[in-house]
Parts: C-alpha cells; sequence; structure tokens
C-alpha cells in the first residue's frame, strides 16, 4: 500500500485528493497550519494530520502532493526531494487519477462548484457509480469528494494558474467565461488563450458543452467546432442552433414553492426528449442554467434524461454556496461564495426572488487587492437586489497587503444604503446592533467572512 503525503492537505482541493486516494486503499497523511473542517472530516477517516510543517512528517512517504499555495522553500518540499521522494503539485496529479476514467470537467469563471456537485449527484442516482471532486462538499452526499467503482471521474476543472490543462478529459463543460484573476491573466485575452488551451486537450472523440447566453462560452464553441469537436449549446432562451448544431433548452421558467425554479427543457440529442420539467430547490436563474449543463452531460452520455431530471429536483446545493446556516430569532442567516460582480450579482437575484418581502443584507468581504481594484467599477454596481450593503476589509489571500482599503469601493457605489464595515470583528458588532426579525444576512465571501455567521448564529441564540 503506497503511502501519499499531503501537504497543505486543509484546502478543498488538496482534501479532495486525499479523501479520494484514501477511500482507494492509500495510506494517507497530510500536514497544514491549520486543522480546518475538511482536514478535520479526513482526520475521522483515520488520516494522520500534522499541524505545522517538519521535515519528518514527510518520512515513509512514497509520493508527496502539495498545495499551489506550498513554495519551493517548504521544510517538507525540500525534505522530500533530498530523499528522492516524487514531489506533485495537485495539477500534475490531477490527470493521473483521470487516466483510466471517463472525464468529466467543469469550469467557467462562475458556477462550475455548483454545476460540478449537480453532474456528480446525477451520475450517482443513475447508478453509474461516479468519482468525483468538488470545490465544495455536496449536501446530498455530504462529501466535497469519492471514489467511485464506475468508469466516470467528475471533476471541478480550476482555471487559476492554469491548473486544468493537466487534466484528461472525455468531455469539457464551461459555464462561462468573463475576466477573472487579473494576477494569473492580467486581461481577458489572456484568460481566454487559456480556456483554448482547456479545448485543445479534448480527444477528437471528445465534446464541449457551453452556455449560448455567453460570449465568452459561445467564442469557445466555435472555436471547439472549427477544430471539428462535437459541440453542445444550452441556454434558457434564444436560437441555439447559431454556435451549435446540439442544444439544450429551457422553456416556460417559473419560481417556485422550494424558492427555486421549475422549467420544462427539450433538447435535440438523443432521441430528443420534449416537454420534461426539472423543479430545482437551489435559487437564482443562474442554476436553471447549472441544471441545463448537467442535462447536457446525461444527454451526450446517452442515459435517461426523465431520471436525470428527477435526479436534479433533489439536489439541495453545496456548502457556502446559498448555504442557510440558521434562523436565530427570525432572522436568516445565508453563507456564499460569491467573489465576482457577476456572481453577486446572481445570488442576490436569486435571493431577492426567494425572499421578495423580507430586508436583504448584503455582508461583502473583497477577495484579493488585484481582483478588487481591476473590477472596482462592476463591484460597485453589483448590490442592487440589496437592501443593506457592508462591505469589510480586502482579504488579501495569496497577495502581500498593499494601500489599498475596499471603503474606496464602497465610496463609488450608487446604492442609497452601503457602508464600509471594516473588520469581521467590526462588521459583526454593526449587524448586531442594527438586525431586526425577518431580516436576511447573505456573507459573500470566498476568504474567512463566515466566521461572521458562525458568530452571529451563536450570539443571536
Amino acid at each position: 500500500m503506497k503511502r501519499v503525503h499531503f501537504i497543505g492537505i486543509g484546502g478543498s482541493g488538496l482534501s479532495a485528493i486525499a479523501r479520494l486516494l484514501k477511500e482507494s486503499g492509500y495510506d494517507v497523511t497530510g500536514s497544514d497550519q491549520l486543522l480546518s473542517p475538511f482536514a478535520a472530516d479526513l482526520q475521522n477517516m483515520g488520516v494522520r494530520i500534522y499541524i505545522g510543517h517538519h521535515p519528518r512528517h514527510v518520512s515513509g512517504a512514497e509520493l508527496v502532493i502539495r498545495s499551489s499555495a506550498i513554495k519551493d522553500e517548504n521544510p517538507e518540499v525540500e525534505a522530500a526531494k533530498r530523499a528522492g521522494i516524487p514531489v506533485y503539485k495537485r495539477s500534475d496529479f490531477l490527470g493521473r487519477l483521470m487516466e483510466k476514467k471517463k472525464g468529466v470537467a467543469i469550469a467557467g469563471t462562475h458556477g462550475k462548484t455548483t454545476t460540478t456537485a449537480m453532474i456528480a449527484w446525477m451520475l450517482y442516482k443513475l447508478d453509474r457509480d461516479p468519482s468525483f471532486i468538488v470545490g465544495g462538499a455536496l449536501n446530498n452526499l455530504r462529501t466535497n469528494a469519492r471514489a467511485g467503482r464506475g468508469d466516470t471521474f467528475v471533476i471541478e476543472a480550476d482555471e487559476y494558474d492554469r491548473m486544468f490543462l493537466g487534466l484528461k478529459p472525455l468531455i469539457e463543460v464551461v459555464t462561462n467565461l468573463e475576466h477573472d484573476h487579473p494576477d494569473c491573466f492580467p486581461t481577458f485575452k489572456d484568460m481566454y488563450s487559456a480556456f483554448e488551451s482547456f479545448v485543445n486537450i479534448l480527444p477528437p472523440d471528445g465534446a464541449l458543452i457551453a452556455c449560448a447566453e455567453d460570449e465568452g462560452s459561445t467564442m469557445l464553441l466555435s472555436y471547439a467546432r472549427r477544430r471539428g469537436l462535437n459541440v453542445v449549446s444550452y441556454s434558457i432562451q434564444g436560437d441555439m442552433t447559431i454556435n451549435s448544431p446540439q442544444w439544450m433548452l429551457a422553456r416556460t421558467v417559473r419560481s417556485n414553492s422550494n424558492g427555486g425554479f421549475d422549467f420544462a427543457f427539450s433538447t435535440n440529442i438523443g432521441s430528443a426528449a420534449e416537454s420534461l420539467t426539472v423543479s430545482l430547490q437551489v435559487p437564482g436563474k443562474h442554476n436553471v442554467r447549472n441544471a441545463l449543463a448537467a442535462l447536457s452531460v446525461a444527454a451526450v452520455m446517452g442515459l435517461s434524461l426523465p431520471r436525470a431530471a428527477h435526479a436534479l429536483s433533489q439536489f439541495t446545493g453545496t456548502g457556502r454556496r446559498f448555504e442557510v446556516r440558521g434562523e436565530p430569532k427570525g432572522i436568516l442567516l445565508v453563507d456564499d461564495y460569491a467573489h465576482h460582480p457577476t456572481e453577486i450579482r446572481a445570488t442576490l437575484a436569486g435571493a431577492r426572488a426567494r425572499y421578495p418581502d423580507r430586508r436583504i443584507w448584503a455582508v461583502w468581504q473583497p477577495h484579493t487587492y488585484s481582483r478588487t481594484q481591476t473590477l472596482q467599477y462592476d463591484f460597485s454596481r453589483a448590490f442592487s437586489d440589496a437592501n443593506e450593503v457592508l462591505v469589510t476589509e480586502v482579504y488579501a489571500s495569496r497577495e502581500a497587503k498593499q494601500d489599498f482599503s475596499s471603503a474606496e469601493v464602497v465610496s463609488a457605489m450608487p446604492h442609497p444604503s452601503a457602508r464600509y464595515g471594516g473588520t469581521i470583528m467590526e462588521t459583526k458588532k454593526y449587524l448586531l446592533e442594527h438586525l431586526r426579525f425577518n431580516d436576511v444576512v447573505i456573507v459573500l465571501s470566498a476568504g474567512n467572512a463566515d466566521q461572521i455567521t458562525t458568530d452571529l448564529l451563536k450570539e443571536l441564540s
């Protein structure tokens, strides 16, 4: 039995690989600076977790996998190299996991976690027993990864640092394509070029599925067609045949009593099933598009669309994607991972559709200085569906602290009730002083601001 050691095991990406290998019978160990919830779950599975980094942690390992955040100077990386132990980055190792499987890779600026989770759940319910790696835990299965016995491998394809170019997919899904990660892709052209390279890794019999309502995705559909690849486009409305001879279309989209949307869909793929209906439990029209992507995968794979529709109607979402944490004293607390203007608008639109008569607080933690400054104008216009907007200081993440404050973004907001909240503790204090019965608090953060909902849940209870 091989022993594999993970450096930075607490992140969503590395923890998922560790879980998959553990379930496959490997001896797995890992280290990180803190015991994250993902790492704690692995610990409960019998994975040895070391807090902090030390050369002795890699002793006896046959393989080391490190997070992209782990530098060459890390003592465990250095010790492994001295001992002749192979050291892989996550992107290098994922392709190896997919080699003997039919890979389904889901990429895009927004929505890839939820879409990946939808596809994994759908295939699970269709008895395909897939392996999967998702950027957040599926609520239905309470895990972010699984080593299935079937021949399908579903994976969230991360474009940052071009990590998705190490994958080996047979089917690719691109939910949308907008400029993001300016620290990695200075321009949209740079980012689009990376996605063209992503399409290029498809084999001749591969398929690209992409949203026809998104300009960047339609550019990729045209590019894939020129390469002679099988392409499928999906959309809520509009002419689907412009960019693709195969399509998946949603009609009669209506809000439902579950807080999501019902829609009928049709397709010209395979048997061309008509008038099938999905009743989503997850909010927002963007999730109708995500569901169409999942249905397109089922159609391309020749699976039962009625059963796929039923499975998607049972899907209850993923962690930190409109995750309802509780409702103490009649105040609803929600965590969401939105950290791009388009994601924020979609999340708040979904919240407004679900809670039309409640006061909605948007508590936003900007993620990285580069993204906040590059997209500052779009951020300032993204909060129209919220009644109250509270903005914390920037979460630097992988970047060094800069002489820039998110108060500058707040000052440019036309929203009549936008405020700068300062630190997480100061923001929480303001909320405790101003929240009232029937309010909805949505914390929009890819950083550590979910601590606000955790604290509010305790203190309001």
